[in-house]
């Protein structure tokens, strides 16, 4: 394969440590000189290698850092034959940083996520951590914002804590519930920018509220945002649902492995995803796995980690939490 001197550093990385992961994953030889690279091995892992360095080769013209990611989920597309489905993903921007950076979907779950976004009134994302849920919504809605499509955008959550009692946080209202909210504010601030967030916010354009402020609402022409719904309540998420209005859109993300409600309690997005599953051609469902994961590639492999226990020892767990029945005389 001729390959330019510029992508071929791109390619290999650092120390050659992408071209050795190509070759430990698909049992292969990889030469690299003057230009070219050369591919020895069986017919099949071969062509899997020349697939992956084809792909890599697309995004480096494009000027794209190929990052660890970058590289295992290209060899995950080849085993399924599906590697040059990764370059076409480079010319889908959803948004721009207010570093100028292009926002873009990493994998195809992510694509797919964002089509859906754009063609449905409701979404549901639900996965694993890392998978840009609520990063790729906050994006999409900043860009209906901007193109006049919403008048606003409603970002909420439900005030949980995560397994600790805070007990009573000092401050007003709006200080109590800020710290519950702090995610969804360093993703707009990444992407909008701190000045035309506060500028927006004080006009009453961008909300970042609660869950519970929610009810007795009606909201019209906005674009809303419910992030980590695996904590709501079946009744808050019916709540949540009805509030949606005319000209509106809806992204409601989760991760039903990291639940912080009290034990026993049943998730509403949970109940929400079987009671609408019969309504997909108006409500879409996209489901992310351990593949979709777009941090470190370590956080990927903690995920399938806790997949793989999870599997293993659940039945074994509901076992041990059952008290054996004893009989009175």
């Amino acid at each position: 394969m001729n390959i330019p001197a510029e992508a071929e550093r791109e390619i290999s990385g650092q120390l050659d440590c992408n071209l050795k992961k190509i070759e430990k994953s698909l049992k292969v030889t990889i030469i690299s000189r003057n230009n070219q690279m050369k591919i020895i091995g069986g017919e099949v892992e071969a062509s899997r290698a020349k697939e992956v360095i084809t792909t890599l080769l697309s995004l480096a013209k494009a000027g794209e850092t190929i990052t660890e990611q970058n590289v295992d989920y290209a060899l995950t597309l080849a085993r399924e034959n599906m590697a040059s489905q990764l370059a076409a993903l480079n010319e889908e921007v959803v948004a721009r940083t207010i570093f100028g950076k292009a926002i873009k979907p990493k994998t195809l779950g992510q694509k797919k996520y964002i089509d859906e976004i754009r063609e449905k009134m409701v979404v549901f994302g639900i996965g694993p951590a890392g998978t840009g849920k609520t990063y790729l919504a906050m994006a999409a809605a900043i860009t209906a914002f901007k193109n006049g499509d919403v008048n606003r955008i409603i970002m909420t959550r439900p005030a949980i804590e995560a397994g600790e009692n805070l007990g009573f946080l000092p401050g007003d209202l709006q200080s109590k519930v800020d710290p519950y909210l702090r995610p969804l504010y360093d993703a707009l601030y990444e992407i909008m920018g701190a000045e035309s967030f506060l500028h927006n916010q004080e006009k009453g354009l961008i909300e970042v509220a609660p869950l519970a402020y929610m009810r007795g609402r009606t909201l019209d022409n906005a674009f809303i945002i419910l992030d980590e719904a695996q904590n709501t309540t079946p009744a808050q998420m019916k709540m949540f649902l009805t509030r949606i209005g005319f000209g509106s859109h809806v992204v409601v993300t989760g991760d039903l492995t990291q639940k912080d409600l009290p034990k026993g309690q049943v998730s509403g997005l949970e109940v929400a995803s079987r009671v609408l599953k019969k309504m997909e051609d108006e409500i879409g469902f996209i489901y992310f796995n351990n593949t979709d994961v777009v941090r470190h590639p370590l956080v990927q492999k903690i995920v399938k980690a806790y997949e793989v226990y999870e599997q293993n020892h659940k039945p074994q767990d509901q076992k041990k939490d059952r008290k054996p029945k004893t009989s009175e005389k």
